[in-house]
């Protein structure tokens, strides 16, 4: 029943999130949503930023585990599309609220994971010093975490998945050009 109820209140903010900004959020309309009281809200968890924090690494854990190795540039930006495209207004509305830190760490935890898996698949059994490869991990992580939070900023208005197609295009292109 624990278990139930807990999945009931983060389905039903969610929902809200989904439709309004956080700060527009209380703990009366998601008892109200879920058909609980109060206290049962507060049995589970501590606040409305502590319920943040649990959906948002949740949403990352299962990203991860879908995604076990990333094998191209492209599917990097892939796996960070899917994240943030699952529920887009929520993280937007997120994003914008006093919890944009726990956000803003989780995208950063999710593009080092994709980077790091992508960057080591790609250079295994090449010769590429640890610090090499490090510094192409951090690009790689800094180049998914910047493109997103830039998207967000501008209001999640252009197509981040077609941003993310031309810029692999244009990086083939200049791998291409070298060479030859």
């Amino acid at each position: 029943m624990a278990n139930f109820t807990r999945r009931a209140i983060k389905d039903t903010f969610l929902r809200l999130l989904n439709s309004r900004p956080l700060n527009q959020i209380t703990v009366k309309d998601i008892v109200e949503g879920c058909g609980i009281n109060r206290n049962s809200f507060y049995y589970h968890f501590e606040d409305l930023p502590a319920l943040v924090e649990e959906i948002v690494g949740e949403q990352v854990q299962a990203l991860i585990q879908k995604h076990p190795t990333v094998s191209s540039v492209e599917e990097c930006f892939d796996v960070i599309i899917e994240l943030v495209m699952e529920n887009k207004r929520a993280i937007y509305h997120i994003y914008n609220s006093m919890s944009r830190d726990v956000f803003e760490r989780y995208l950063m935890d999710i593009c080092q994971y994709i980077a790091d898996s992508y960057v080591k698949a790609e250079f295994a059994g090449k010769s590429l010093s640890g610090e090499d490869l490090q510094t192409l991990i951090r690009f790689h992580k800094c180049e998914c975490f910047g493109a997103v939070i830039d998207w967000l900023n501008g209001g999640m208005k252009d197509d981040i998945a077609d941003y993310f197609r031309r810029v692999c295009t244009l990086q083939k292109s200049w791998v291409d050009a070298l060479g030859r």
